[in-house]
């Protein structure tokens, strides 16, 4: 899916890591709640509440979840699983452009 029709985006951004993640949360007429963002290259820590699928729109990174001792790479085309109430490191080698899916 090229696009998102039909939805409201919260038009405050969402700054994290002195600016190297930026996104903007866009809400479905189904209520679902997805955020659309870019990664700049870095390693960061991100922490979840709710379950997560983060698709990879453009870019490439390596991703190590909780619990995993090995860092997995991806790029565009593909997406990776998170559990709620865990975090994942990730890489950025090339800026990342990503959907998160949230639930």
């Amino acid at each position: 899916m090229e696009q998102f029709d039909n939805v409201s985006v919260v038009k405050r951004a969402n700054v994290y890591f002195d600016g190297k993640c930026v996104s903007h949360n866009v809400i479905l007429p189904d209520g679902t709640r997805k955020s659309v963002g870019v990664i700049l290259p870095a390693k960061l820590l991100f922490s979840t509440g709710a379950p997560e699928i983060m698709e990879v729109l453009a870019g490439e990174c390596k991703v190590t979840l909780a619990g995993d001792s090995e860092a997995k790479r991806y790029q565009a085309g593909d997406s990776f699983a998170v559990p709620g109430e865990s975090s994942f490191q990730i890489e950025v080698l090339d800026t990342l452009h990503y959907v998160c899916h949230f639930g």
